[in-house]
């Protein structure tokens, strides 16, 4: 397992068969800085948007590494340690990576 720190937090991905759970988590305080997931995602979307509707669960991946991106940004954090979990590094792992960085994160 990978550590994380205060100026390099350790990002953790959970994917289950329906959703991708996300935290930026600083180990050496014990504490959890940021939480998105699919879930939250599939909640907040509107029944009168129907194109949103028919998202696959990799492009949901990407969007919500982007979201969780900028709230990182937002709260002062630009460095991160991966931590994938066992999981392959393609798919929806990927996916989330690759909003990550497109927001500008480094890891």
């Amino acid at each position: 397992m990978k550590i994380g720190n205060l100026k390099r937090p350790r990002i953790s991905v959970f994917r289950s068969n329906k959703h991708i759970y996300v935290q930026i988590i600083d180990d050496v305080n014990h504490q959890t800085l940021l939480t998105y997931s699919s879930l939250t995602l599939t909640l907040t979307k509107t029944k009168s948007n129907k194109s949103n509707l028919k998202i696959t669960k990799t492009k949901m991946a990407r969007k919500i590494g982007m979201i969780l991106g900028e709230k990182a940004k937002q709260i002062g954090i630009y460095k991160l340690v991966f931590d994938r979990n066992g999981y392959l590094y393609h798919g929806r792992v990927k996916a989330l990576a690759e909003g990550l960085r497109k927001t500008g994160l480094k890891f």
